[in-house]
């Protein structure tokens, strides 16, 4: 099963309900989740964030669903 369907199911919502969260065409949001158009970077960054996982999670990059802890950058530090 797609990990899109699954998350989204998990939570009990529709597609609709994602793709107005996402202010996007229901269809399109369908094409994500059977995976015949890829999904813009933009949109996984959301997604993840919505659903507290992770975008490697999203992408079959992991199995664990955790987030990974933000990382903060300080402005003034020099590389």
């Amino acid at each position: 099963m797609n990990r899109l369907k699954e998350i989204r199911e998990d939570k009990d919502l529709t597609q609709k309900e994602i793709a107005k969260f996402l202010k996007i065409d229901q269809s399109n949001y369908s094409k994500y989740e059977l995976e015949k158009i890829n999904i813009p970077l933009d949109i996984i960054l959301k997604l993840a964030d919505f659903y507290k996982t992770s975008t490697d999670y999203l992408l079959y990059r992991t199995d664990n669903r955790n987030p990974y802890e933000k990382s903060i950058i300080k402005e003034n530090e020099k590389y």
